[in-house]
């Protein structure tokens, strides 16, 4: 038996070991000393003997089982497991890696490389997190390594959620939001020990149950846009799964607490005539302490429009839990709305005339506006061979702000605004964040840009198995790999929801021959393969329910290639 020291809960792990020779048992001698248990064993053999060694341990804790009964229900699995025996146990597990390969699997043609790497990384996706209890969530490296202590991040509702949404039932994702659920009241103290009131919540940076677990105030306090990730997420599951029954269940009050906290973060500028927000920090953490970072102002605004929305719905659908809500969040809906909607209406966003992009913060041209194309490579990474004031000081991003905003919300800006803010942004951007490139690959692809989609793949698709950061021994990039599926699903295939349906708008990249994955999209699993000519859908049982065939060899004008996956040409 021992005890977590972060969390105070007991751990108990039981293991049995058999050893034959030629069918033979073999006793073992027990070891114990202050650090370990073990067993050890002499053996006689000589050539031709076969020595089998099996080994089944249980681990249980009392988060699951009254710490009194721990030992004994240990005793009682290990019992359990032995009696089923090694090739049954071996038959249960590869039967049910067998179902989470044919829910999640992409396969390539004519790269192995890029094969292997998929595989590897939708292998740990699947390990990490099953999505059966909703008392847990999903640690940047896993169960690989111990940096980071297993805690939950933003990159949870950021960059996994599309993942389990397409690869896995429908709880699996939903039990990731019911956990922010479950933390709210939590939220709300952290956001009062600010000095917020009133309900507003403001979920932690970090955390293992709810409390903020990080301890540098330029994150804990103003890395806020956190709040909007999590709101996303809730948008993200509704358009995808159409589970309206979530908002009313969950959703509403979680949004309700986000949409507080934004409204008493914002104060008015009399000199912009503006709402504005002051000292935050945003996705690109090479900036600290700066005003009205526009992708924080604009997550902001459609966190309050969002909710708004979603009271509408409820309202209208769900009124007996509506009214349920209102009391338990003591919500005076008129009025607050009615705040919410002023601050949207009036939000102050960053914009430079000159360039024609979204500033990613007030003074951003300020900086000594140097490309890294012109950054010697010996300066590189400026996380290891610059101070962090100089980095501060420069104009270098570390992952994508801006265009994290514009990748959320592509459908609001048209496709030359998309592209003036991607040139100007990613020509400043290092890349030093794990989580920057996928982003980029989506956003190329959706500008038509293959050859940068396909680079910007390149770097998140090996980057453990090749271990190009040199951190790899710190643990694995668990939510960069969620984006390592993003990059070809919604990159390469260009998948979106539109509408309630499922539309693609892919292209092949040149290194390929075909690629093809699986989607579970309410309730009807898919199959779309792409190739150098044609795009094909087909349903579980092997039907084909869509053929399209593109007009030209190889590259199609987006615009061309879009279909739904009930055969609508669009």
């Amino acid at each position: 038996m021992t005890k977590n020291k972060k969390t105070d809960f007991d751990v108990c792990t039981s293991a049995r070991s058999t050893i034959l020779i030629n069918n033979e048992s073999v006793s073992l001698s027990p070891v114990m000393s202050e650090k370990y248990l073990g067993q050890t064993v002499k053996v006689n053999v000589k050539q031709g003997d076969v020595i089998d060694v099996y080994k089944i341990v249980s681990n249980l804790t009392s988060e699951n089982h009254e710490k009194q009964v721990l030992i004994e229900r240990s005793k009682q699995v290990i019992d359990q497991a032995s009696a089923k025996g090694f090739e049954q146990l071996l038959k249960e597990h590869s039967d049910a890696w067998a179902v989470k390969w044919q829910e999640s699997d992409i396969v390539i043609a004519g790269d192995v490389a890029a094969q292997q790497a998929i595989r590897f990384n939708i292998f740990q996706l699947n390990q990490t997190y099953t999505g059966k209890d909703a008392r847990l969530n999903i640690g940047p490296k896993g169960f690989t390594g111990e940096k980071y202590g297993g805690s939950t991040y933003w990159d949870t509702e950021a960059y996994c959620i599309p993942f389990y949404l397409s690869t896995a039932p429908q709880e699996v994702a939903k039990n990731l939001l019911v956990y922010r659920y479950k933390h709210l009241q939590k939220a709300i103290e952290n956001a009062s020990k600010l000095g917020f009131k009133d309900g507003a919540a403001l979920y932690p940076m970090v955390t293992m149950n709810g409390e903020e677990c990080h301890n540098e105030w330029e994150i804990t306090f103003e890395e806020i846009h956190r709040n909007g990730a999590i709101a996303f997420a809730i948008f993200n599951y509704v358009r995808y799964t159409g589970d309206e029954s979530y908002l009313s269940e969950y959703g509403l009050e979680v949004l309700i607490g986000i949409a507080r906290f934004w409204k008493q973060r914002v104060n008015w500028s009399t000199e912009k005539n503006k709402y504005v927000m002051l000292g935050v920090t945003g996705p690109n953490e090479y900036e600290n302490n700066v005003n009205n970072n526009w992708y924080t102002n604009t997550l902001a605004a459609w966190c309050l429009k969002y909710t708004v929305e979603v009271a509408e719905i409820v309202k209208e659908k769900y009124p007996e839990q509506y009214q349920n809500v209102i009391l338990n969040a003591n919500l005076n809906a008129e009025l607050e709305f009615a705040d919410w909607t002023k601050i949207v209406t009036n939000m102050y966003y960053p914009y430079d005339e000159n360039t024609g992009v979204f500033l990613q913060q007030d003074g951003f041209m300020d900086k000594e506006q140097i490309l890294v194309k012109d950054l010697a490579a010996e300066e590189r990474p400026l996380n290891q061979k610059w101070s962090w004031d100089r980095i501060l000081r420069s104009g270098f991003i570390k992952q994508a702000d801006v265009l994290q905003g514009m990748y959320f919300f592509e459908d609001d800006y048209e496709l030359e605004t998309l592209r003036k803010n991607f040139d100007f942004y990613e020509s400043r951007t290092v890349h030093e964040s794990s989580l920057s490139p996928c982003v980029h690959s989506i956003l190329a692809a959706k500008l038509n840009d293959e050859q940068r989609a396909y680079e910007f793949y390149l770097r998140t698709a090996r980057l453990d198995l090749d271990d190009y950061n040199n951190d790899t021994e710190d643990g694995l990039h668990i939510t960069s790999m969620a984006g390592t599926w993003m990059s070809i699903v919604e990159g390469f295939a260009g998948m979106r929801v539109r509408n309630n349906q499922l539309k693609f708008s892919p292209f092949l990249p040149k290194q390929w021959d075909s690629f093809s994955f699986t989607i579970g999209f309410r309730g009807v699993q898919l199959k779309i393969k792409i190739t150098i000519r044609q795009i094909i859908i087909t349903n579980n049982s092997g039907q084909t329910l869509e053929v399209l065939i593109f007009n030209e060899l190889y590259s199609i004008p987006k615009g061309e290639k879009v279909i739904s996956y009930n055969g609508t040409v669009v």
